[in-house]
Formats: C-alpha cells, sequence, structure tokens
C-alpha cells in the first residue's frame, strides 16, 4: 500500500516552503531550538524565553555585535547535554563559539561550515562522536579549533587544514586515524594532537610513517572511501558522506516495501505537528508583544554588545561576555572613585573569562587555598599561563570606594620584582572578587628552604645573593612614591610570598592586596606571618604597618636564605652576631660561598632586625651596602 496522498501533499507543502521563524527573528528561532534540544527541561538555560530578545541582554551566554546580531555563543560548563542541533547553522553572525566542558553527544553537525564569520570554536571535553566535519574547512575566517577530549573517529579533513586562517588546532584525546594532512605542518605548536595513535604522517616527530602503519585500528573507518570491507555500521561517522554498498536495483526498490511507506508517513506527520506547533507558538508570541508594546522599559545597565566590544578594543586576551548577575563595582555607570578608564579597560576581566582559564576551578588546577582564598593555575586563550587569586567576597572591603582605591593602587604597581597583575574581575553570583597575576614556575622560596643534602633544589650561592638584591629592589620600589603611584608598604613579606621564576628572579607577590580586603581578613593573616617570625616587635604595640615593619620581615627572610632554614633559631642569630658563618650558613653549600659577602649580607640582616624601628636602615641604605660590600666588623 503506497503512502496516502493527503501525506504527500504535506511533505510537498513543507519541503518547498522556507522554514518558519520565531515572529520572523531567525536567530531566536535558532537559539530556541538549541535550548530544546540541550536543555528541554528548561533547567539550565532558564534566561532564554520566546518572549525575550537574545541582543537584549538578558540571554546568558549571548553577546551580538553593534548590529543587533548574535556575534558571541557561551555555553561553556553549563552541564548540558544531548545532541547539538543542525539549527547552530542559523546563527550565521558567529564569530565566537564555546561550547566546551559539557556533555554534548552525537556527531559534530555539517552545518557548522555555515558559520562563515567564526573565528573561534571550542568544543573540547563533551562525548561527541563521529568524524570531523569537512564543513569546517570552510570557515575562512577560523582561527581556533579546539575538538580535543572527546570521542571523534576517522581522519583529519584535508580541506580543514587548508583552512587560510588556522592557527590552532588541537584534536587531542580522541581516537582519529589515517594519514594527518601535510598542510598541518604549517601550524608547528599549534597543532595538537596526542593520544590518536591511529594517526600517522611524515614530518611529525610523534607519529608514525604511514607505511609503516599496518596494525591499523580495528572498527576505525579508513578516510571516507566508498564502503571498507567488515566495516560495522555504529563505526561510520555520521557526519561523512558514505555510500550504501548494495546493488542499484536492491537499493531503489528498498524504498518501494511497505516497511518504507510507513516510516515517510510516520516524518511527515512529525513534520506537520512541528509546524503546527510553531505557528501557535507564533501566535503566542506576537500576543505577547501586543501586550507589552504600550511601554518601554529603561535599562541603564551596559549591554553585552558593548561589553564584548569593549574588551575587543582593550587587548584583552579573552573576548567573552558580562554575566547579568555579576557583582562588579565598575560597572551600571558608577562613579570609579579615581579608577580610570584606561586601566578599567586594561585590568577588566569577568567571570566567565575566569572560569574558562581554571576549567571551572578545577580541582587539578587548585595551587593553594588560605581561610580567605585560593589560588588557581589557568590558561588564557591566547595560551599565556595565569595563577588567579579567588577572594570571598566577605573577605573584600564592603565599600566600594575603598574598593576601587584598592584596585587603583594596584593596577599602578609595575615593576621587575613584582608579579604582574594581569586583570581583576568580581562576581556577584559566586560571591567573589578574583585577582589574576602572571604564572610564576618555580614556585616560592619556601621550596627552596630545608631541604635535603644532595636535593637538586639547593640554591647557588651567586643565587641566593642575586635573589637578595631583587627582594630589596622590589621593596624599596613599593616603599617609594612616585607621581605614578603612591608609597606602599606590604605587610605581609614573607618566605611563601617570594616566587622565583624561571631565570631564578624573586618576584614580590601580593603587594597591596590588604588595600582590598577587610581589616579581619589582614589581621587573620598575620597569624602565620607572626609564627613564622616575620612580624615585626613593635606592631604589638601600635598595631600599625610602616616601611620598617616591612625591613623587618626583609632581614628575617636574608637570614632564611643565608642560612636554609625556615625557623630562625636564636643559635643561628647567635652565630650571625658573631660573624661566625660556618655555623649559620646552609650546610648544603659544602662550603662554596664568598666569606666576605656572607659576612655583609649577615650584618644587614641584623641591622634590619633591630627591636628598634629607628635604629634600622632605609631600604636605599640596604641597597647601597648591597652593592658595596665591606668586611665584618
Amino acid at each position: 500500500m503506497g503512502t496516502p496522498p493527503f501525506l504527500i501533499s504535506l511533505l510537498l507543502l513543507f519541503s518547498l516552503s522556507p522554514p518558519l521563524s520565531v515572529s520572523g527573528n531567525p536567530e531566536l528561532t535558532a537559539l530556541m531550538e538549541l535550548k530544546a534540544s540541550l536543555d528541554p527541561q528548561n533547567a539550565r538555560l532558564t534566561s532564554w524565553t520566546v518572549s525575550g530578545d537574545p541582543c537584549g541582554g538578558s540571554f546568558e551566554g549571548v553577546a551580538c555585535n553593534d548590529k543587533g546580531q548574535v556575534a558571541t555563543l557561551s555555553l561553556q560548563g553549563k552541564r548540558l547535554s544531548g545532541d547539538l542541533s543542525p539549527a547552530i547553522g542559523g546563527l550565521k553572525h558567529l564569530t565566537v563559539l564555546q561550547l566546551c566542558y559539557n556533555q554534548f553527544t552525537g556527531s559534530i553537525p555539517t552545518q557548522l561550515g555555515y558559520l562563515k564569520k567564526l573565528t573561534v570554536l571550542a568544543m573540547q571535553s563533551n562525548q561527541f562522536t563521529g568524524a570531523i566535519p569537512a564543513s569546517l574547512g570552510d570557515l575562512g575566517m577560523l582561527t581556533r579549533l579546539d575538538l580535543s577530549f572527546n570521542r571523534l573517529f576517522g581522519s583529519i579533513p584535508t580541506r580543514l587544514a587548508d583552512a587560510p586562517l588556522l592557527e590552532v588546532l588541537d584534536v587531542q584525546n580522541n581516537t582519529l586515524s589515517g594519514n594527518v594532512p601535510p598542510a598541518l605542518k604549517r601550524l608547528a605548536e599549534g597543532f595538537q594532537y596526542k593520544n590518536n595513535p591511529g594517526l600517522c604522517g611524515v614530518g611529525y616527530s610523534a607519529l608514525r610513517d604511514c607505511s609503516t602503519l599496518s596494525d591499523v585500528i580495528p572498527n576505525m573507518p579508513e578516510p571516507y572511501g566508498a564502503g571498507s570491507p567488515g566495516l560495522a555500521t555504529r563505526d561510520i561517522p555520521e557526519t561523512a558522506n558514505v555510500k550504501l554498498n548494495c546493488s542499484q536495483t536492491r537499493c531503489s526498490n528498498s524504498s518501494k516495501t511497505p516497511e518504507a511507506s510507513v516510516v515517510v508517513a510516520v516524518i511527515v506527520v512529525t513534520i506537520a505537528l512541528s509546524a503546527m506547533g510553531i505557528l501557535t507558538f507564533s501566535q503566542y508570541r506576537r500576543r505577547k508583544q501586543k501586550l507589552g508594546s504600550s511601554c518601554d522599559i529603561s535599562d541603564n545597565r551596559v549591554s553585552t554588545d558593548q561589553s564584548v566590544e569593549g574588551y575587543r578594543k582593550n587587548g584583552s586576551p579573552l573576548i567573552s561576555l558580562e554575566y547579568s548577575n555579576g557583582w562588579d563595582p565598575l560597572a551600571d555607570g558608577r562613579n570609579l572613585g579615581g579608577f580610570s578608564q584606561e586601566a578599567l579597560q586594561s585590568f577588566r576581566f569577568n567571570l566567565e573569562e575566569v572560569e574558562s582559564a581554571t576549567q571551572y576551578f578545577a580541582r587539578k588546577n587548585l595551587l593553594g587555598r588560605s581561610n580567605f582564598s585560593a589560588i588557581y593555575k589557568g590558561v588564557l586563550r591566547d595560551g599565556s599561563i595565569v595563577a588567579i587569586k579567588s577572594i570571598t567576597k566577605s573577605s573584600c572591603k564592603s565599600e566600594e570606594a575603598e574598593f576601587l582605591k584598592g584596585l587603583n593602587i594596584l593596577t599602578s604597581l609595575r615593576h621587575e620584582n613584582l608579579v604582574r597583575l594581569r586583570g581583576f574581575c568580581s562576581s556577584r553570583g559566586r560571591g567573589e572578587c578574583f585577582l589574576i597575576y602572571d604564572f610564576i614556575p618555580n614556585g616560592n622560596l619556601l621550596c627552596y628552604l630545608d631541604l635535603k643534602e644532595g636535593d637538586n633544589r639547593v640554591l647557588e650561592w651567586n643565587t641566593r645573593v642575586s635573589i637578595i638584591k631583587g627582594i630589596a629592589k622590589g621593596i624599596e620600589y613599593l616603599h617609594g612614591c612616585t607621581t605614578s603611584k603612591p608609597a606602599v608598604v606590604h605587610q605581609n613579606i614573607s618566605a611563601e610570598k617570594v616566587l622565583i621564576d624561571m631565570r631564578f628572579k624573586p618576584l614580590l607577590s601580593d603587594a597591596g592586596t590588604h588595600k582590598l580586603l577587610t581589616n579581619d581578613t589582614v589581621f587573620s593573616a598575620l597569624k602565620a606571618c607572626a609564627a613564622m617570625g616575620y612580624l615585626a616587635p613593635e606592631y604589638t604595640d601600635t598595631g600599625r604597618f610602616t616601611e620598617k615593619s616591612d625591613i623587618y620581615a626583609f632581614g628575617v627572610l636574608i637570614l632564611q636564605i643565608l642560612s636554609g632554614k625556615r625557623k630562625i633559631t636564636s643559635s643561628i642569630r647567635v652565630a650571625a652576631e658573631s660573624c661566625r658563618l660556618p655555623d649559620f650558613i646552609d650546610k648544603n653549600l659544602n662550603g662554596r660561598f664568598s666569606e666576605f659577602e656572607a659576612a655583609k649580607i649577615a650584618k644587614v640582616s641584623l641591622m634590619c632586625t633591630h627591636e628598634s624601628p629607628e635604629k634600622r636602615p632605609s631600604m636605599e641604605a640596604i641597597i647601597q651596602d648591597l652593592a658595596d660590600f665591606t668586611s665584618c666588623s
């Protein structure tokens, strides 16, 4: 029995008609179709509504350009699941698409090839299967493509390798196979392909020559030729155009079977019901619009598209979105309290940028934690590595003017012996503020104290002298007052706050951060400082930090570096006072140090830790003494 005539008529009707859009807005239609497939229970994308405006600032993860077109879609880490709808191809003005760190399944839609303006496509850490669509090679503006940590198989399309502006292609940790296109050699380190044992190619250090790759991975298709013998149906890439291996007669007749007619009928009925649903939906939307057209809602918040444009201008390493619930004392046109627009544009990050860099605060990226803060390692989208310090909002100054004043001071601090501040972020949603710094790879000075004999981290004498001088220069810079910065007392100098870079140059961290914190938080941080002996004795009487209290802590640091010990005992101090070098200089040096220099530096440390603050030298005098070594008297 053939297909009923009315169903055939419906099929023809919908095949000839263009897709219906919600209230004439194809981008809203595409977004709502995406939501239907990825969040059918309306649990994750609750701000996406049929009566909303994607460019009105209410759609979480959506940003628009100055023409009112959806330009950025960022849904990373939203715990979304399901197949990615081909409707994504309807967002033709997208420049950035971030779908990473979800649980997407199914194949990657070939319709992504319609997004001709796309520059960044991040789909890593999902469960995508099937092949890499060759249509991605049609994206002439694409510079970065990350498909790592999925379940993709098949080969890397040659057309993708020829994408003219592609700089980074990351396909690590999939099950790809076949010959790697030679054109990808031009990417150098930008091509990441580890943990795909089926890949082969000439000129790649970690790949075997394809001619020697006889043990092809079973159940993985070769590049999309017609019909591989013994290839299971489940292994055929869903996005590949694979011809069925059957005779012409049998294939052409199969569509005439009763089972095929039933299938066609079901498909047509489904299309008809969907069309009726969309029509009903559109009518409902129009009614809502008529009801709401009599009043205009004024919103003074900075719109999402404006914020994205701002990030493009300021050269921020990330192009991202403002979260609508983001606590940000710099937003909403508030008084910046002397904070310059230049500093704002140069240093301002937002929550999405911080989340992306830290992989949503993954435990593996946690570097350290205290009672009021945590430090995470992060990677920005430009590839630079950063350390992100998260501070609970309750520990930050509640007065916005004071908080802004503190940020202004932090951004003014720039010296070769201070850890560089890259940016800051405030989030009401998480109840935290964040400071983004350069990542310093060799840890802090504590890692180089209390070492056992033979430890390869033992610092040579010249390195120790260089570290002492570098710390002194950093403190001198903080204490100095210039037109570009006020005088700053560090308040918390310790071995933990001295970071060591790849060239063993010391960099003071956390300079000025107390300007952001409540008094209670600053006070609680003193406990560890006092326990390690860094707290100047006069603090118990005055309750105040001064330049002289910083100098006292610096003197303790010198003794730690000379002795190689964390705890400075009375015997170490007595030996230094008596100039008995062998009794307090680190035994791990095995006598390989300059007695002349050691004696002078020890004398400097004793001057710095004098009980009376008036007797302690200034940082300028200390630096002069360290530059002009004389014998111990």
